[in-house]
């Protein structure tokens, strides 16, 4: 049977992970390695000032204090003696759509995978109350089942965002862009401290069709392909047209 490595990073004890392991459990031989706290909006930190600890939670299932980065390595160099032949990584209390995948440590878990050249997925499910993530692990044991089967394009995941309540479909979107202002409130005490918490933020979506806020909107699942190579090949014409002109000047 194929084996499955499943992080998250709302940590190792949040219901999304648990219904994400109940959902996979069919697929592969699993094995649970995420954060012992949660690590939302970690991106893709890597651990480099000091050690970690893996504790054993129960059989199959291991807690690091890290982020998902370190989750990932941690059972790939560690942990398993074969790389895994999926990672999945969620499902995450909330969605990550557009730029928010840059923050999200959902899709870092998912991106390592790929990095350790590893098919992978990263599955989010939008908040509501009551949480429910039943769906969304669903949607998740298919695709996982599929990619099993199939394979996916080489260092490309999946990133999975489930709307509330009963989707009406799917679509596979391209990542949203978006124009945003965080809430930044200061507390200058104890004196001569200053201490700045970041709040929620306010955001304007680009409106297109394609994106996967739209699908959000439009009460779809949104599929996106993701991949590390961040180079805006468009643009390098104009980035050396202008480098040109400005080493002109500097002689």
């Amino acid at each position: 049977m194929p084996t499955i490595l499943l992080t998250n990073d709302d940590g190792v004890s949040a219901p999304g992970l648990a219904a994400l392991a109940e959902a996979l459990n069919l697929l592969g031989d699993l094995i649970v390695v995420a954060p012992s706290e949660e690590s939302s909006a970690m991106s893709h930190a890597l651990t480099v000032r000091r050690s970690l600890t893996v504790d054993t939670v129960a059989p199959g299932w291991l807690a690091v204090d890290g982020t998902p980065t370190d989750c990932v390595n941690v059972a790939v160099s560690q942990l398993l003696t074969t790389p895994p032949d999926l990672v999945v990584s969620g499902i995450n209390n909330g969605l990550n759509v557009g730029d928010d995948v840059t923050y999200s440590g959902t899709v870092a878990g998912a991106l390592e995978g790929i990095l350790l050249g590893i098919p992978a997925i990263a599955v989010s499910q939008q908040r509501t109350l009551p949480m429910r993530y039943d769906g969304a692990a669903a949607v998740a044991a298919q695709l996982a089942s599929a990619v099993l089967e199939h394979g996916l394009p080489p260092r490309t995941l999946l990133n999975i965002n489930v709307p509330r309540g009963t989707p009406r479909g799917l679509r596979v979107t391209e990542q949203a862009s978006r124009t945003q202002e965080f809430a930044v409130e200061t507390d200058e005490e104890p004196a001569h401290e200053t201490r700045v918490w970041i709040g929620a933020g306010t955001f304007d979506w680009s409106d297109d069709p394609k994106s996967d806020y739209r699908a959000i909107q439009e009460h779809l699942i949104s599929i996106t392909p993701l991949r590390p190579d961040w180079t805006h090949r468009a643009a390098i014409p104009r980035v050396e047209a202008l480098t040109t002109r400005a080493l002109a000047e500097v002689e």
